[in-house]
């Protein structure tokens, strides 16, 4: 008697095909994609602090050395994601590349690119934004919020 494999799933309840589907799982490796998260955002942001001490020893004051080192970092990322490195690089350290403000460049120039094709305008225009613009409009609303909020509060 021959059974299909289809045949077998549906005449399974839903805890042996529980079973048997978390018996077939690739084991996680969670605590290796943790480590490598954090090294390489932390890398990240050694990057960027040594930067923003590279603009303060230049004679910027410690707000503008900061202004200065997050353009700098969105500009790396952006150059980076044109050049293809920075895909590669977040394939290795997951949520380590995304959290840092260059994620934020990442987040804007792939889209861009991805939809060049389309033209200016309805391509890389149009799309520039699609997964940054999100971020962008709950960033803003939040703030106003919490500047509300200290307003009438008296802060």
């Amino acid at each position: 008697m021959h059974f299909s494999f289809g045949v077998l799933l549906m005449n399974m309840t839903n805890d042996e095909y529980r079973q048997y589907s978390d018996s077939h799982q690739p084991r996680s490796k969670c605590l290796g994609n943790c480590l490598k998260a954090f090294l390489v955002g932390g890398l990240i942001c050694c990057i960027g602090e040594a930067i923003l001490n590279v603009y303060a020893d230049c004679g910027l004051d410690r707000t503008d050395a900061s202004s200065a080192a997050s353009a700098t970092l969105v500009f790396i990322g952006a150059l980076l994601t044109g050049l293809g490195l920075y895909d590669r690089i977040a394939r290795f350290a997951g949520g380590g590349t995304l959290v840092p403000i260059t994620g934020f460049a990442n987040s804007m120039v792939a889209p861009a690119l991805e939809f060049k094709t389309e033209g200016l305008i309805s391509g890389t225009a149009a799309k520039m934004f699609i997964i940054s613009g999100p971020v962008i409009v709950y960033g803003i609303t939040a703030s106003v919020i919490y500047g509300l909020i200290l307003c009438i509060l008296g802060g």
